[in-house]
Parts: C-alpha cells; structure tokens; sequence
C-alpha cells in the first residue's frame, strides 16, 4: 500500500511568499554537501512553492537526481542526520522524506533517478505552470478547492491533482512533436 505519511499535518494553503526560493537554496546547500556520492544530476525546487505567486502547502519541495533508488538507498541513513525522516512512499519511483516530521513538515525530498519519468513529469509541469498564467490560474483554483474538501486527508488531495497533471503533461508532451 502507497499511503502518504498523515501524521498530524492538515492540508493548509498559504499565499506564496518570497523566501521559499531562498529557503530552497539555503536546503540545496545543505543536500549538495549530504547527497554527494549519490547525485548524477541538479537539485530542483519542484511543487507549488517554485511557480511564483502559487499558494501552497508551506512545505518546500525539492528533487534530487541520483543515478538509481538501489545505488542511492545508502542516502537514507545519512539524511536521517539532517533531520530528514524516510517513508516508502511510492518506493518503486523514489525515496520520499519529509523533515523534520510528519506531523510538522518544513521540506519534502525526493530521490529520483535522473532521466526517469518522475524526473521529466516533474519539471515538466513546474514548468508549464511558471510558464502559462491560465494553467496557473486555474491549477490554484482547483488546489483550493480540493484543500479545503479533503484537508485532513493529504492522499484524496494529492489524488484530486492527478487528472489535472496528466492534461497539462500530455498537451506539453503534444506540443513537442
């Protein structure tokens, strides 16, 4: 069973604010030095709060490119040393933390390999977002509604995004031929 975390953490949006890009840069510092021997790749600020002007979960969201989850599973021991916590959420795509809990959730790290379709999906949409102000209009909308109908269940949140993604995903994917 892929169930999120729940701990105590409800679903609360917040009005985008101006450091979360900074507060990212200041976590990359600190996952550069950590993630060294596991990192092919960049370390992207990826969720709502990198597409500016985007409410969110005060929550920074940040993906790592490791070559594979077996080579970078050694990762998740050293992270437990930066407060990160690992749960086996979605463990055949990534390794998922939350820090420093569940309950109270300041960054959520994934673990992805690069050049998987985790990795392309996620920059992909962050960028279509930052790029079209319709998309992001109507993508906070659809993020309201859905947190103030499921705001003690983060998975039915998550889930409610689902159908919104793949339409954004698969007309980028068209664009591109």
């Amino acid at each position: 069973m892929n169930k999120t975390p729940q701990g105590e953490a409800t679903i609360e949006l917040v009005q985008y604010d101006h450091l979360w890009p900074s507060k990212f840069e200041m976590e990359r510092a600190v996952l550069q030095t950590v993630l060294v021997p596991w990192l092919v790749g960049t370390i992207e600020h990826v969720g709502s709060t990198a597409i500016p002007g985007m409410p969110a979960k005060p929550v920074i969201d940040i993906m790592a490119a490791v070559g594979s989850l077996d080579a970078s599973r050694p990762a998740i021991s050293a992270l437990a040393e930066t407060d990160y916590t690992y749960f086996p959420y979605r463990a055949d795509i990534m390794h998922w933390f939350c820090k420093p809990s569940a309950a109270f959730r300041t960054h959520h790290l994934h673990l992805v390999p690069l050049d998987s379709q985790r990795w392309i999906d996620c920059l992909a949409f962050r960028d279509a977002i930052r790029n079209d102000q319709a998309l992001a209009v109507e993508y906070a909308s659809l993020k309201r509604r859905l947190a103030q109908e499921f705001k003690f269940d983060r998975e039915a949140y998550t889930d409610g995004k689902t159908p919104f993604v793949e339409r954004v995903l698969s007309s980028k994917h068209k664009s591109q031929i």
